[in-house]
């Protein structure tokens, strides 16, 4: 008798679709750029740049560049942190560019919602409560994001995803995609198991060869294999931030990080006890020691920089392994 085996399914968001139900994390500063995106695109998966902390002109260019790199038309979108003071002006440029959609963190807004509706794009919100996933929906959604404790950089909440996604695909009757700890293709049939219609994967695409890290920071990855190594950290966010343990997040964690001397108002709201945006631009460039490093915890279970062709074969391979 011959065996059922899982096949990946389509990843459908409002009139786009995803070949493979992968969405690539939107990992800023600067790591999600138009090379990692659109590798992603160019594999059926959903590739997304980091808008956050980008100038405009910056953004415009990233955007332009991922197009060209996905000439058979990968689906590409932004990642925004919705606390970042210039959030609606983000993504307003992404949407004159065309944008395919918008995932949006670290925070809610509802204004959102009417700018994707007046431009036909697709608003993807990042929650971690069925409550907020109800509001985004009623709101005009066109997929959720349920984010858990497992993932890297700014959390909502401490419950697991593989918790709340079943509670979320209760809740709402859109595309629900599951994020944190999500590593393998038997982590993405465990999702899919649990109601979601895909994932986000943000710690494997960090670790590829696609990721705009620099190698000093790939290489901080690499050494990170213990669940010592992880620790959560306050953001001036206002939020608790998931990061590997560096010098830089020690002195975070006894209040010992050094202020800013110089303010770009980035953030709508600031603790200004150390500069976010300046933390996480150093470990991209490859300044470990002082530089902020955001993860998820199944970075300890990476032990090799693969290019994204790879990873997601090896995803389809593993899942197609898992009988039903």
């Amino acid at each position: 008798m011959e065996e059922k085996t899982v096949k990946l399914p389509e990843l459908k968001i409002g009139k786009l679709i995803a070949k493979v139900p992968i969405i690539q994390g939107g990992m800023a500063i600067r790591l999600s750029t138009a090379r990692l995106a659109a590798a992603v695109a160019n594999e059926g998966g959903i590739g997304l740049i980091a808008a956050s902390g980008m100038p405009f002109d910056e953004l415009r260019h990233e955007i332009r560049l991922a197009r060209k790199l996905t000439p058979h038309g990968g689906i590409i979108g932004i990642n925004v942190m919705v606390a970042a003071r210039q959030f609606k002006e983000l993504v307003a440029v992404a949407i004159e560019e065309g944008i395919d959609l918008v995932v949006a963190g670290a925070g809610f807004s509802r204004d959102m919602f009417l700018w994707g509706k007046e431009s036909g794009t697709p608003i993807v919100p990042i929650v971690s409560t069925a409550k907020l996933a109800k509001i985004s929906q009623t709101l005009g959604a066109s997929a959720i994001i349920v984010e858990g404790s497992e993932a890297g950089g700014h959390l909502g909440t401490n419950r697991p995803s593989r918790d709340i996604v079943p509670e979320v695909r209760a809740a709402v009757d859109l595309p629900v995609i599951g994020a944190g700890g999500v590593l393998s293709g038997a982590d993405v049939v465990t999702m899919l198991k649990l109601g979601a219609n895909g994932v986000q994967m943000g710690s494997r695409f960090a670790a590829s060869v696609e990721s705009n890290a620099s190698d000093e920071l790939k290489k901080v990855y690499l050494r990170a294999n213990k669940p010592e190594d992880f620790v959560l950290v306050h953001s001036p966010v206002g939020l608790p931030g998931q990061a590997i343990r560096t010098p830089f997040s020690e002195r975070i964690m006894i209040d010992k990080a050094p202020r800013p001397e110089h303010c770009d108002v980035c953030l709508k709201k600031c603790s200004h006890k150390y500069c976010i945006i300046r933390a996480l631009s150093r470990a991209q460039q490859g300044d470990v020691e002082t530089g902020l490093v955001f993860s998820g915890r199944c970075m300890q279970y990476i032990h090799d920089i693969l290019p994204v062709k790879e990873i997601f074969a090896n995803i389809t391979r593993e899942a197609a392994a898992i009988s039903e």
